[in-house]
């Protein structure tokens, strides 16, 4: 067995080993000097060698404290070797010997098995207070750790206090590097936002350098330099000597002995708006906790920046929606339509300036006023049917007419768009648009009588031409006629060639008198007087078809029905009218007319299969463009109430339809 090195070292063990010999040396004493060194002595009733074997024990005991547990064995084990020849072979007293031999090596042992014992008491003594000390280092670096995360986040909770109190972005900006200089204690700050229209990245705000070097450091593009690269990655950059690093593109950085740099990006929902940079002009490294905590600061400033951007936005937007909602205001207030708001009920809400017109009230005597009060039954049923129709989302024609009593009982026609107002999909009222447009059928009316009796007036006159042409005209030239045919019968001594003259004469006589019948005719067809509208037209395509040689078919569909005289003189025109354009000027074989009598209108409808032609863009522009004739059936329609369509394409024939109201003229066809 070798001992390890630092027992052997150790002056103890030499000690250990001279006492050892020495006590072995007194223990055999007298057999080494046989009866020249022999001298028994006691102490304290303790033989010699009783003493000299306890003194084994505390050799024993000296080499526990020192070595521990496996010396202490190895010497114990010496010194049973070195007592137990004695006690055998040299006691005088050998089961007293053997005893103290054994005393001692159990009290040894004991003291052994004691001071292991001990020994593990004080390993695990030590283990617990190691891990104790573990314990409290952990702890204590815990405890270093959040103090140092409570200063982070009170210096993140101050520098979001300081940019939440502004909403302008260059306030935000400005505070912005204020407090990044505070908290990091740096020397330059750069402070670059990208215009995306532009593709660049301007410098926003900058501290530490020039004004010179604030121009040369301005509009970066994207990718370029170390803001550049930046903004293009949105990764965390950290240069350590910037004046050398091959990425630099701007001297400015070189003049200004700018070395370590720091640029994080500012990102706002994942996407970067900018960067932050930090500089130094003397060495020094940024550590990992500075890196974050810059970073978080880019991310708070890219926050700040967006809100602000989008606080911009909605003060613009709502300046907009304020600006429209006050124009509004106006168009709605001094507008000349009236427009009033009611609800379900009838109940008026609201209105503009110009319902006074229309009402008699004014405006706030107006409101909460129910629109039964400016309307009979009969007005009444026609704003049911509207409301109905708008509850049910069923589609109307737009404007329509409405008539309206004022407060002073005068009858307004309006001409009226209603919109159904809902809230959450739910109706709550309607809104009116009302123009009054009680002059204007006025003047219509007026202009429609006029017409009337300029037309009643045209024809009584041709009425009265036609009588006279057959009356007195044709009359005379059929009394020549008969005269000259009784000259030559009864003058016998006529040559031949004044007989054929005469003969010529009056077979001219007799054309002339067909065509004055048939003018007489065309001027004013008895027959529209005594049978009506159908009988005329039946003999008006009759006549025509003969004339012009051209196919004209005629078909009714419905119950025929008649009308007032004047009405249908009037369709009888218009019918006269397109079938003489169309014997003149349509060069056409076919043509067909359909009449088709309906409940509450008839209509009218022309074609043929002739040239056609190109019409105008207006139906104003027919007198322009020499249509007179079409002109004078539009004019006719009107003075019914119609609508007159006329279709036409060179090549592909025409087609005239006209369509009239009946309800109004079947009452008055009844009185005739």
């Amino acid at each position: 067995m070798r001992f390890p090195h630092k027992i052997w070292s150790s002056y103890h063990f030499w000690i250990i080993l001279a006492l050892f010999g020495v006590i072995t040396l007194f223990l055999y004493r007298d057999v080494i000097w046989q009866g020249g060194l022999r001298s028994d002595f006691y102490l304290f009733n303790l033989s010699r060698h009783t003493i000299e074997r306890n003194l084994f024990l505390l050799i024993a005991l000296y080499t526990a404290f020192v070595f521990g547990i496996l010396p202490t064995l190895i010497v114990i084990g010496a010194s049973l070797a070195v007592m137990l020849p004695q006690a055998l072979f040299f006691s005088t007293n050998r089961s007293d010997a053997l005893l103290e031999v054994a005393l001692v090596t159990i009290a040894g042992l004991v003291f052994v098995y004691w001071t292991r014992i001990k020994e593990n008491d004080d390993r695990r003594y030590k283990k617990a207070v190691t891990a104790l000390e573990n314990t409290q280092e952990q702890l204590q670096a815990r405890i270093r750790e959040a103090r140092a995360n409570a200063r982070r986040l009170a210096t993140l909770n101050t520098i979001s206090n300081a940019l939440s109190q502004y909403l302008e972005p260059a306030k935000v900006i400005e505070t912005a590097v204020e407090m990044v200089g505070e908290v990091m204690e740096v020397e330059v700050i750069l402070v670059y936002t990208i215009e995306p229209r532009q593709n660049d990245m301007i410098l926003t705000a900058y501290e530490g350098i020039s004004s010179e070097s604030a121009a040369e450091l301005d509009h970066v593009k994207i990718g370029e330099g170390f803001n550049g690269e930046v903004a293009a990655t949105g990764e965390v950059m950290l240069v350590q000597d910037a004046s050398s690093d091959p990425r630099l593109t701007r001297s400015a950085v070189i003049r200004n002995k700018i070395h370590p740099m720091l640029i994080v990006p500012m990102k706002s929902k994942g996407e970067v708006i900018g960067t932050l940079c930090v500089g130094m002009r003397r060495p020094r490294t940024f550590l990992p906790d500075e890196i974050d905590l810059l970073s978080t600061i880019a991310g708070q400033i890219a926050s700040a920046l967006t809100n602000a951007k989008l606080y911009a936005e909605a003060r613009e937007i709502a300046d907009q929606l304020y600006k429209s909602a006050r124009d509004y205001r106006n168009l709605f207030e001094n507008a000349h339509d009236a427009i009033w708001f009611q609800d379900l009920y009838g109940k008026i809400l609201a209105g503009n300036r110009a319902t006074l017109m229309i009402s008699g009230y004014p405006l706030d005597k107006l409101t909460g006023r129910n629109v039964k009060e400016f309307m009979d039954e009969g007005m009444l049923k026609l704003g049911r049917e509207v409301a109905k129709k708008l509850l049910k989302g069923e589609p109307f024609n737009q404007p329509y007419e409405q008539q309206t009593i004022t407060k002073d009982g005068i009858t307004r026609t309006l001409t009226l768009t209603t919109i159904l107002m809902t809230v959450d999909d739910k109706p709550v009222g309607f809104q009116h648009i009302a123009r009054d447009v009680s002059e204007e059928r006025r003047m219509q009316n007026n202009l429609r009588y006029y017409l009337n009796q300029i037309t009643r007036a045209q024809e009584e006159e041709r009425k009265r031409i036609s009588r006279e042409l057959h009356d007195d005209t044709a009359q005379a030239l059929f009394a020549i006629s008969r005269q000259m045919d009784n000259f030559i019968r009864d003058n016998v001594g006529l040559s031949q060639q004044q007989r054929i003259a005469l003969q010529d004469i009056r077979q001219r006589i007799g054309v002339t008198l067909q065509g004055i019948r048939r003018f007489s005719q065309d001027l004013r067809p008895s027959i529209i007087d005594d049978l009506g509208l159908l009988p005329a037209v039946q003999w008006l395509i009759k006549q025509k078809a003969e004339d012009s040689g051209i196919d004209i078919s005629l078909k009714i569909n419905g119950k025929e029905q008649r009308l007032l005289p004047e009405m249908e003189l009037i369709l009888f025109r218009i019918i006269q009218e397109a079938l003489n354009n169309i014997g003149k000027h349509a060069a056409a074989t076919k043509a067909d007319v359909r009449l088709e009598f309906a409940d509450s209108q008839l209509t009218v409808a022309i074609k043929d299969n002739g040239k056609g032609f190109r019409l105008p863009d207006a139906v104003g522009d027919l007198s322009s463009s020499g249509k007179l004739g079409l002109v004078g059936m539009n004019e006719r329609v009107s003075l019914l109430g119609g609508t007159l369509v006329i279709q036409s394409k060179p090549g592909e024939g025409t087609t005239v339809d006209l369509s009239v109201p009946l309800g109004i003229y079947n009452g008055l066809a009844g009185q005739r």
